[in-house]
């Protein structure tokens, strides 16, 4: 009889027939919203995001919003968040700020610090065998019931888990793991399978720290063989040789570093430890005696690879339109991600007066399918406009509508595989050098 009386929980019905035609505009200011939770009846929280985030911002602190529906205002709620979840009723909000974790009210903004939770004697006992044994499990079943042959390659995966079990039992670190996972899963035969994360020791790393350039010894002293120019007014391309006041030629000689003489005999790289990011003073002249030397101030970088691809591609570039009379274009694409829909927009759409072009892919790391880049290079002209004065030029504007040419290598895979591919299936031209990786097999 009590059951009888208990009320039945309402039944929901959707009614689909035009629901595109019942969604609503909800009036909240334009923003970067990158996150959206609902509270109580009537309120969501919205999370905004920087409007710009630098590199290696990958979780960048969300400003949350409230907003009422009753009321038709998003008020801000609170700031510095970098997670976030509402309980089930829309009563607690459970958020993120830094290290620390807090749970706090969802009817008024909380005040700093209110809902700490005390999380320094929380522990967790962690058998790390049996989970590596438990993964390994798990990986294997991962590849049996999503591997996109059902046939695995005809690898028999029972045989194979056999196989490489054993090993299991000796493994002494997260590393191993990651190592037997790398050997056994090569069994695939396949071009996309990545291996990484763990908990492994927070071992503290040296920074280095590197001027910009190349040196050769004369008369028992460094010189500089070639300085490297980057692009002083990208962060990502600093050269620390040439910014204003610096100044530093190639032929020049480095004669001491941080307050210490430099001979051949040191070990340049030893003498710039731990310097990256940081002032350094040097002193460099034209004569290894130190006859007519100056000091400069520097600020060594952690990496020299940008600076030396870029001049790797600049130099590409001019040994091109050198050798063409400045009637082909050059244009390097480093993968078919970020960086090399960024170097295609820079480097073909700024030489379209050219009356040829170029495509180098060599060392393509891949990405994604650059149709993008394909669909480009083959617009084909549809109509040419001719003017009283000024030059006359062609629809669609921001092509090259001579003949191309792709260079291709071993070393470019992947998207880097696709993209010579589609080239050439779609008539563009010709593929120069090596054939490419052979790695499309991926993952989506």
């Amino acid at each position: 009889a009590a059951r009888s009386n208990q009320k039945k929980p309402p039944v929901v019905r959707v009614d689909l027939d035009n629901v595109g035609q019942r969604v609503l505009a909800l009036p909240v200011p334009a923003r970067n919203y990158v996150g959206l939770a609902t509270g109580k009846d009537g309120i969501l929280f919205l999370a905004e995001a920087p409007p710009v985030v630098g590199d290696g911002e990958d979780n960048p602190p969300v400003t949350l919003h409230k907003f009422d529906l009753a009321t038709r205002k998003a008020d801000r709620f609170l700031e510095g968040v970098t997670a976030f979840d509402v309980s089930h009723g829309g009563e607690k909000l459970l958020f993120r700020r830094g290290e620390a974790w807090f749970i706090a009210a969802t009817a008024q903004p909380p005040k700093p610090g209110e809902g700490a939770l005390k999380l320094d004697d929380l522990t967790v006992q962690v058998d790390p065998r049996a989970e590596w044994r438990q993964m390994y499990r798990e990986v294997w079943r991962i590849e049996r019931d999503f591997f996109y042959d059902p046939n695995l390659h005809g690898l028999d995966l029972k045989a194979a888990e056999a196989k490489y079990e054993p090993y299991l039992y000796a493994l002494a670190s997260r590393d191993d793991l990651n190592y037997l996972f790398e050997e056994m899963l090569g069994e695939l035969t396949v071009g996309h399978v990545f291996v990484g994360g763990g908990e492994r020791p927070d071992v503290r790393r040296v920074r280095g720290g590197l001027l910009g350039a190349d040196y050769d010894v004369d008369r028992g002293r460094y010189r500089f063989a070639r300085v490297y120019n980057g692009e002083n007014w990208n962060p990502q391309l600093r050269a620390p040789l040439t910014q204003p006041g610096v100044g530093v030629r190639a032929g020049e000689y480095l004669l001491a570093a941080r307050g210490r003489e430099l001979h051949a005999t040191d070990n340049i790289y030893q003498v710039f430890e731990g310097t990256a990011g940081k002032a350094v003073a040097l002193r460099v002249g034209p004569n290894p005696d130190g006859t007519g030397s100056r000091e400069v101030t520097v600020v060594p970088v952690a990496s020299e690879r940008a600076l030396r691809q870029l001049a790797w591609i600049e130099d590409n570039r001019r040994k091109v339109d050198q050798l063409s009379g400045g009637r082909v274009a050059y244009v390097y694409l480093p993968n078919t991600a970020g960086a090399g829909f960024t170097n295609f927009n820079r480097y073909y759409f700024s030489q379209t007066d050219k009356q040829a072009v170029v495509i180098d892919e060599r060392f393509n790391s891949g990405g994604d399918i650059a149709d993008y880049i394909i669909d480009a290079l083959r617009r084909p002209p549809m109509s040419r406009v001719t003017t009283r004065e000024g030059e006359d030029y062609s629809y669609p504007v921001g092509s090259i509508y001579g003949p191309k040419v792709m260079l291709i290598n071993e070393m470019a895979g992947s998207g880097g595989d696709a993209l010579p591919w589609y080239f050439r299936k779609a008539g563009l031209g010709p593929l120069v050098g090596k054939k490419t990786w052979g790695g499309l097999v991926g993952i989506y």
